[in-house]
């Protein structure tokens, strides 16, 4: 019977997953997981992240024992470490699920040329994206570079079905060497990733409860609430796709079916509104793939020149969320504490750093890269290069969020402030969106020193604004 080594990766799950599903088609399954910190070039500052890997990988290594197999866990380069689970094994063949982040692209390329000289037989399957990396492409057989074709001729292809939990696995009796998940040392000691913890539920299976949560609840708060920071109204899905410890294709194919089953218009319009999102993680691997260097340049040449201002300062206080403006300080205490902040309120720190404070979207791209739980490469570095402009497909340079008006409109009681700023709690709505406009005897009933238990703003908005636009004046006809 042919041995086949299934090598893990951003694919912690048994579900939908084409390496594995071939390999039980075809022989003896060989669970390999490989943590190579030096190869993760993307990744290796990520310490949140790294957090959530931690517990995923348990979860994987406990989803496989229910099925007959053992996962065998190494360290060290990916290629040392096959060719010797290969001897070990004596397998015949190493399949594994493609990932697209630049080096690591180029050195699985490398990996399958070296082994497939050897003999092996080396196979990569699409497990990660809904489309597989360079089938979309326009008339002109060019990656879109806008959202909105891209869209739209999403939405005339057919997604694969997802592939169910392969039965009747069968492994190997031998226990091969293998390391145990805490020896990998992902999770870094202290407070910080202590609290994370008590955050995060990792793993396949509650990836797929939070899919059933999400969709059985009145899916149709989706399109109503999704931009309330409050509300819980988006998914909470990103963690899951982003380890792989949730299939998008199957998500994708669940809110397909869920919406043609229902006669409620408010579910159809809520359910194309969050397959829209997918395909927007889909867009931001398009253009990874097209453009790999989209999370250390800016893709607008032109932004090479752009005047960037230096101050620790400023970051530290914007990275402390002690700006002095709440509905940013709210967003950025909930990333410190959880790992993670809601959409809407990411794209207004993101326009706060960059538009208010002219800090480098860089700066700022590697905070949310070492705090995020659900840290995504190619997300991430197509959301901060939309927020400052410098994207192929961007928001335009004078969209300047106002965070007052943003806090107003999407936090209208102050209940997402009043979490995450507790010295804030007292305020009344009126005043809790601008406390440096409340009356002094508002802010004594409060408790509140301006200045000293809460800061005054570190910039003026209508000043900002105009400095902004100053400086993006300077590139405009570059």
């Amino acid at each position: 019977m042919k041995k086949i080594i299934v090598w893990f990766r951003k694919d912690l799950r048994v579900h939908d997953n084409p390496a594995l599903w071939e390999a039980v088609l075809q022989g003896t399954v060989l669970p390999l997981y490989i943590w190579s910190e030096e190869e993760e070039f993307e990744y290796k500052d990520s310490a949140a992240s790294k957090c959530w890997l931690h517990h995923s990988l348990h979860s994987l290594k406990q989803r496989l024992a229910e099925h007959g197999l053992n996962l065998t866990v190494r360290s060290g380069r990916s290629f040392e470490v096959l060719t010797e689970f290969i001897s070990e094994t004596e397998a015949d063949a190493v399949f594994f699920n493609s990932r697209y982040e630049p080096s690591i692209a180029y050195r699985d390329n490398e990996i399958a040329k070296r082994l497939t000289q050897q003999g092996f037989d080396i196979r990569s399957y699409n497990s990660h994206l809904l489309f597989p990396s360079e089938f979309i492409l326009n008339q002109k057989a060019e990656p879109y570079k806008v959202f909105t074709s891209f869209w739209k001729r999403v939405q005339q292809e057919v997604v694969n079905p997802p592939l169910p939990i392969p039965l009747d696995m069968v492994g190997s009796d031998t226990k091969y060497r293998s390391l145990h998940i805490d020896e990998l040392k992902l999770v870094p000691s202290g407070n910080w990733t202590t609290k994370l913890n008590g955050h995060m539920m990792p793993g396949e299976q509650n990836g797929i409860n939070q899919w059933l949560a999400f969709s059985t609840f009145e899916p149709e708060r989706y399109v109503k609430d999704r931009d309330i920071p409050f509300a819980l109204g988006t998914s909470l899905l990103s963690p899951y796709f982003a380890s792989g410890d949730l299939s998008v294709k199957a998500v994708w194919h669940a809110a397909k079916t869920l919406s043609e089953a229902s006669d409620e218009p408010l579910v159809h319009e809520s359910l194309l509104a969050f397959m829209r999102q997918l395909v927007w993680r889909e867009f931001a691997y398009h253009q990874l793939i097209h453009f790999p260097k989209i999370d250390q340049l800016p893709l607008r040449n032109r932004f090479m020149s752009f005047p960037w201002r230096t101050s620790t300062e400023d970051f530290n206080r914007w990275k402390k969320g002690l700006t002095g403006y709440p509905l940013v300080d709210a967003g950025m205490r909930e990333l410190w504490e959880t790992g993670t902040i809601h959409n809407r309120v990411r794209m207004v720190v993101a326009s706060f750093l960059v538009k208010h404070l002219l800090i480098s979207w860089k700066d700022g791209h590697d905070w949310f890269k070492e705090t995020l739980v659900d840290l995504d490469i190619a997300v991430n570095a197509m959301g901060w290069q939309w927020v400052t402009g410098s994207g192929i497909d961007s928001a335009p340079y004078f969209r300047i969020f106002n965070p007052i008006i943003q806090s107003e409109k999407f936090d209208s009681k102050g209940d997402y402030i009043r979490k995450w700023i507790p010295e804030l709690q007292a305020l009344p709505n009126k005043h809790i969106h601008r406390p440096w406009e409340a009356p002094i005897e508002i802010l004594e009933q409060a408790d509140i020193q301006l200045g000293s238990t809460y800061p005054l703003p570190m910039v003026e908005h209508s000043f900002a604004r105009n400095r902004a636009l100053e400086a993006y004046a300077t590139i405009k006809n570059i």
